[in-house]
This record gives C-alpha cells, structure tokens and sequence, in this order.
C-alpha cells in the first residue's frame, strides 16, 4: 500500500512536470515567432536593426528619377540613431543622411558582404536593404546588436533541436522524479500510517499509538486515538456485559436446579392417587416453599451482581443515622420471629449524617443483625454500636472458625457452625456489595466461642 501510494504520487508529479515542458516549450517558440514578426519603425527604441532596414523602405520615393529620403526617413534615421547611404547598381552612392566622416563612397559586392558580416573600424553595424533598382546601407554607430554568422543545414538543425529538447524533457523529468520521490516518500508515510491505523481499528485493536513526525496529519492521528479510545472504552463495556450475561445465566442455571428438582419430584408425587390429604398438602406446601426460595435467589442474585458491576443505581439521600439505627433495632425486637434473642443499641456520636441510599442500607444491616441471632443460640446477645463514621455489630455467640473467615463473604458459603440453612446464601455478599458500593468496607473479627464482630466504616 504504501509503495503504491508513492507510486501514484510519484506519477501526478511527473506528469504535471512533463505538461508544463511541453506548454513553456510552446511559449517560448510563439514568443520568438512573435518577436520575429513585430517591430516596425515607429518602435525605434525596440525595434532590430533588421528590421528597422527591412521597412525603411517606406521613407524612400522617386524624385525625377533618383531615390529621396522622406522627411519621416529623415525623423526615423534621427530617432534610430542611424545613417543611411543609397547605392546604385554599380556599388556608387547616390545620396547620404546622417553619415560620420571618412565613409566609403564606392562598394564593390565583396566589400558589401565584408560590411554586411563585420563592423568596420569606427564599430558601425551594418544594413543592407533594397529599394525599386537601388540598394541601401543602413549603418548603426556603437550598437548593441552583434552580428554571427551561421552556417546551418535545415535538417541537421532540426535533429539537433529535437535531440536538445529531449535531452531538456529528459534531464527535467530525472530532477523531478528524485524530487517527487523524496516528497512522495515524506507525504505518503503519514497517509500510509493513517491507513494501517484505521484498518487496526477495524480488527478492534483499540491501543492509542504516537506517530513520529505526523506533520500536517497530526490532528487527523489525534482523532484517530480520541476514536480508539471511544472504541475501546465500548468494547469493555461490552464485554463487561457479556461476562456479566454468561455468569449471570451459568449461575442461575446452577442454582435453581435443586429447587426445582425438588419442585419436578413433589409435583410428581401429588399426580399419585395413594397419596392422603395431609400429605397432598405437606407436598403443595414444599412445592410453594421452593418457588419462593427460586423466587428470592433470582431477586438476591440479580441484585448482587448488579452491585458488583457497579449498575445499580443508588438514590443516596441524607439519613440521620441514630434514628435510622434505632428504628430498624425495634423493629427486630418487635418481630416474634427472632423469640428471646436480646438487642441493644448504643449511640457515641452526636450528629451522625451519612448520605446513603436507605432500602439497600436497611437490608445490609439485617443480613448482619440477621447472621448473628439466625446462626447462633436462643440466648445470643448482639449489640449494634454507632460512632461518627462507622457501626460495629457484634455477639457472643459460637464464633466463626478462623479457616472460615477469609471465605465468609463468599457467594453461598456456610461455615461450619451453621446448622440452621434458611435463606439464599447471599446474603453477607450482598451486604459487603452494598456498603462498598456507597464507598465503605467491612471487616469482620471473629474467635471460636466468643463471638463474631463486624465493623462498618464509611471513608
């Protein structure tokens, strides 16, 4: 691609190089056509001896016989510079205007040729012209002109001028190729670059790169980059989504396969026409229980990983957390559920705001409050301490293993002191997933038959 770039770079060049030989060749032979073809008389400062001899021949009429010089031959041989001799046919002047002492008055053909060719001692130049039966000797005092003489063959002339003008277009060409390549080489580089980086793009190869020497291309190689970027920043999403789609249903797929085992074997059972009253509706009631645990692990998995890929959004608002605290701890000791288990709240701050989003707050401190009273013995004690930036909960109850800690906000886990398996198994990852999300941390401390403490703290 790029030498082909070069290529036709090369070529346009060539090209224009050629047209514009081939035009200045064309007006530079009209001009000398031209040139040629122009200058008379009254042009006396332009006008060619040459030529100005060629017409005088205008000035000079016939008075009884013998040539005279008019008076605007007279103004034009002023204005020339110029004096003028007419001859006869034998060599003999007949009549002078304006010639300089010690001038030949008698030529013979030789010397005319001889004056004709070179200037004489005082550096006249020379004119012949011709007028009825009469010759004219125009001569120029110190001009500018200089005469050569050539002597060409029409034919020799011509071949040269074709040789020498092949040479010209050849020589030209040569200069303008290496030039052209070297211009060609320098431009098509960035173009060539920009070229390869687009089709980068293309085979979705998103890193942003740094041209050397971009030259006039270097806003183009900085949109390209702010386009890789842009690319880039979509295909993570995009395969943030995707892993989080493939998870998503690997796990669901995993999880509800029990459940619904179970669901498939009791529906099974009630098709049965041995089966009593009692135990139709025992079966109905399990049935019923596993469509709502399906139910609760799709919301708590859905949830979770929504927290984990950071796309659920939080309506954060500012929550005085004493009456917050407070109000969910007697809402737990109003529950009949949780029979004699004790709680006590205890407030060391004076003004505690927190900006946080309240539902998915008030479900991370159940979970733990929950954890607490659900794994341990009916006399279990938890209290839920509030400082300025952080709430501890703590018990007395069995404790956690410490072989279990490191993995007990893992999804689904269960230590070994857990006997009782009521709930999804999410939920502590569900809590940690919330507090981090609203830029906090959890940490939790825990001994064998002393119980388990778990700090929040928000930064």
């Amino acid at each position: 691609m790029k030498w082909k770039l070069t290529f036709r770079y090369l070529l346009s060049i060539l090209s224009i190089v050629f047209i514009v030989l081939i035009a200045n060749t064309i007006i530079l032979f009209g001009i000398l056509i031209y040139q040629s073809t122009q200058g008379g008389v009254e042009d006396y400062e332009y006008s060619s001896g040459e030529n100005f001899t060629r017409s005088f021949s205008q000035y000079l009429t016939l008075e009884e016989g013998q040539p005279t010089v008019t008076e605007e031959g007279e103004h034009a041989l002023e204005a020339f510079g110029a004096w003028l001799q007419i001859l006869d046919e034998n060599g003999e002047v007949l009549s002078s205007y304006r010639t300089p002492d010690n001038i030949s008055t008698h030529y013979t053909p030789i010397e005319l040729v001889h004056r004709y060719k070179y200037m004489d001692n005082n550096f006249n130049t020379y004119f012949i012209g011709e007028f009825e039966a009469y010759s004219y000797l125009i001569g120029v005092p110190n001009s500018n002109e200089e005469r050569a003489v050539f002597m060409l063959n029409p034919t020799t002339l011509l071949t040269y001028a074709s040789q020498f003008l092949g040479a010209i277009i050849i020589v030209d060409l040569i200069i303008a190729a290496i030039v052209g390549f070297l211009f060609s080489t320098v431009l098509t580089k960035p173009v060539n670059r920009i070229i390869e980086r687009i089709s980068e793009l293309k085979e979705r190869k998103f890193q942003p790169k740094k041209p050397k020497r971009p030259g006039v291309f270097k806003h183009v190689f900085s949109n390209l980059n702010d386009v890789s970027a842009t690319l880039q920043q979509h295909e993570d999403e995009r395969r943030k989504l995707e892993k989080m789609r493939n998870e998503w249903m690997s796990n669901v797929s995993h999880d509800i396969k029990t459940p619904l085992a179970s669901i498939r074997g009791y529906a099974e059972l009630l098709r049965s026409d041995d089966i009593s009253p009692d135990e139709r509706l025992e079966y109905a009631e399990v049935i019923e229980r596993q469509s709502l645990y399906m139910k609760e692990l799709l919301d708590d998995f859905n949830l979770t990983m929504r927290l984990r890929n950071h796309e659920m959004p939080l309506h954060k608002q500012e929550t005085n957390m004493d009456r917050f605290v407070r109000e969910l701890v007697i809402d737990l000791l109003n529950d009949p559920q949780l029979g004699k288990d004790q709680i006590h709240f205890q407030n060391d701050s004076q003004d505690s705001i927190w900006n946080v989003d309240q539902h998915l707050w008030k479900r991370a401190l159940l979970n733990f409050i929950y954890n607490a009273m659900l794994h341990n013995d009916e006399n279990v004690e938890v209290q839920v301490h509030l400082s300025d930036k952080t709430i501890t909960i703590l018990d007395n109850g069995k404790g956690i293993a410490k072989e279990d800690i490191d993995q007990i906000f893992e999804r689904y886990y269960r230590g070994t002191n857990t006997e009782n398996i009521r709930g999804t198994g999410l939920g502590l990852a569900i809590s940690r997933d919330i507090i981090e999300a609203h830029g906090g941390s959890v940490d939790l401390h825990s001994e064998v038959d002393k119980g388990t403490t778990v700090t929040i703290r928000m930064n």
